[in-house]
């Protein structure tokens, strides 16, 4: 199979029940893990204390983060602010315990080493601006995924438009429900990874659909499965190549971008890897259920357009 020369002949139509299937069972483990685990909401959506120390030493994170989980804030997301000697402290409401008292003993597990740690400042979100924050978020996808409808539509033709709803809609939530599934935390960082994912799905669907359209304009003959099947291997290397190289990058992000961005690059992977098989299977086989044919695809001729060129 000669990959990048564009002589794949791979009947991807032909194992699109099986494809289905899979992402059938996804998306039930990852509603299922919605509805029972529920996501694990960060300090941006939850609400919490921020407190802002300085060292006279440069921090090591790994360090404070250690002394915070011996103190009982394992939880507790650290990084530095400014400089390596500022240190940022978010920390997720607790019972009965105020903001003064979560910095105080913030600070005095940080001082048991015998390091001069000074208290900068200390804030407190409260969970009425997380509220805010996850409805905003959740109206933020709901308006792309129709103005995506709405493109595609006048672009291509609405049973594009499904087919990309369908497999966007299938992306996001087999990525939010990873999150679910593994516990991982969901924060600011991980919802504009999300959307990033939407975009970056769409792009690819788009590119597929385009050659489809196409194709159905140029083949003569053959069936719509076939037209898409063909259209599908002759983007496949650049969807491949396109998908191997971001992937290779969000790894880097993954393995020395620190643990203050761990979620967003997860998240992307996730997207990124569900993204590309959704472009594949889920967009085009939609699409293909919903009745696409050439009749859908030819240009609109143009009333008196006959006569004109008559001589």
């Amino acid at each position: 199979m000669r990959l990048l020369s564009g002589t794949t002949n791979i009947d991807f139509m032909g194992r699109r029940k099986t494809a289905m299937m899979i992402s059938c069972i996804l998306l039930l483990v990852a509603i299922a893990a919605l509805a029972v685990r529920g996501l694990a909401f960060g300090i941006d959506f939850t609400g919490g204390t921020l407190i802002e120390v300085r060292y006279e030493q440069p921090a090591e994170i790994d360090v404070v983060r250690g002394q915070l989980a011996q103190a009982g804030f394992a939880e507790a997301v650290t990084q530095h602010f400014g400089t390596t000697r500022d240190v940022l402290v978010r920390i997720a409401p607790r019972e009965n315990r105020s903001e003064a008292q979560l910095s105080n003993q913030v600070l005095e597990a940080l001082r048991a080493s015998g390091e001069e740690v000074e208290m900068r400042r200390a804030e407190f979100v409260g969970p009425q601006v997380g509220e805010e924050l996850t409805e905003d978020g959740g109206l933020a996808m709901l308006i792309a995924l129709g103005a995506i409808f709405v493109y595609i539509m006048f672009r291509f033709e609405w049973k594009f438009s499904a087919g990309a709803v369908v497999a966007l809609f299938h992306d996001v939530v087999i990525t939010i429900g990873c999150f679910a599934v593994l516990g991982l935390e969901f924060d600011l960082t991980v919802l504009a990874a999300v959307l990033a994912v939407i975009g970056y799905s769409l792009n690819d669907t788009i590119v597929v659909f385009d050659r489809i359209r196409e194709n159905f304009r140029r083949m003569r003959r053959g069936s719509p499965e076939e037209v898409i099947n063909v259209s599908l291997n002759q983007t496949l290397a650049r969807t491949l190549m396109t998908s191997l190289t971001t992937l290779l990058v969000l790894l880097a992000l993954f393995i020395f971008g620190g643990e203050l961005i761990h979620g967003f690059a997860i998240a992307l992977i996730i997207g990124v890897l569900i993204g590309t098989y959704s472009s594949i299977f889920v967009a085009s086989t939609t699409t293909l259920r919903l009745g696409v044919n050439k009749q859908d695809l030819m240009p609109v001729a143009k009333e008196g357009a006959e006569a004109d060129a008559t001589p």
